[in-house]
């Protein structure tokens, strides 16, 4: 499979270049498209937040930790003085870096069902319900910065099933198949848990008109035969 590098790399160029075809074709602006390319790139390494050893599940459950203690924090500026604050925020940062990603790994297994597209498209939905009520995006922004970390998702499940291609020894890796898939397999009732949670999302989630709105401007620019 692809490494860290690699992953992170190929979907910030990816996500690079869908922000600045968005630019020119005017669905946002250049400010509006520089964190469409960092989501892209943080999608790109999400799929292995599974496995137990990668550079992701730290970065990831790291970033999660600062995410956790700003929200905290201005949550509870008007609740608490200033040393209970710093002590919250301090627990906050911990429970969420090393108790909930302890958890996490104890219950995930590498190439289980976050390594899978019904992962990518329900952390892409997360992620536009998320810009869209708690940092009052637009709708149309909310879903591009939904589906830009979906691309980065996708982009790793892509690049880790070539990689199970052996082109000089013409063969097939026994990872073939593991990675681009649309859920575990192995483990159904952990997909059907997440299309639960998929159902319960969907009220939160912008209006389904702007995004294929916006899905309808996308394909637009696409040169016809």
């Amino acid at each position: 499979m692809a490494n860290f590098r690699t992953h992170f790399g190929v979907a910030l160029g990816g996500g690079a270049l869908a922000a600045y075809a968005g630019w020119q074709a005017s669905l946002w602006s250049l400010n509006e498209g520089w964190p469409l390319a960092v989501l892209t790139a943080f999608g790109g390494i999400l799929p292995d937040i599974d496995s137990d050893h990668s550079h992701a599940i730290r970065l990831i459950f790291t970033l999660l930790a600062v995410l956790a203690v700003i929200a905290g924090a201005l949550w509870l500026q008007s609740r608490l003085a200033p040393g209970p604050l710093v002590m919250a925020c301090g627990g906050l940062y911990v429970g969420v870096r090393y108790l909930a990603g302890a958890i996490f790994k104890r219950f995930t297994v590498h190439r289980g069902v976050w390594h899978s597209l019904l992962a990518s498209l329900l952390c892409g939905m997360g992620t536009a319900a998320m810009s869209f009520h708690l940092l009052a995006q637009p709708a149309p922004m909310a879903w591009a910065q939904g589906m830009a970390l979906s691309l980065g998702a996708v982009i790793h499940l892509l690049l880790d099933e070539l990689y199970s291609v052996d082109l000089v020894g013409s063969r097939l890796k026994r990872s073939f198949g593991t990675a681009f898939k649309l859920f575990d397999y192995r483990e159904p009732g952990n997909a059907v848990l997440m299309l639960l949670l998929g159902v319960a999302l969907a009220p939160w989630l912008p209006p389904w008109t702007t995004l294929w709105e916006l899905v309808g401007r996308g394909v637009a620019l696409w040169p016809s035969p």
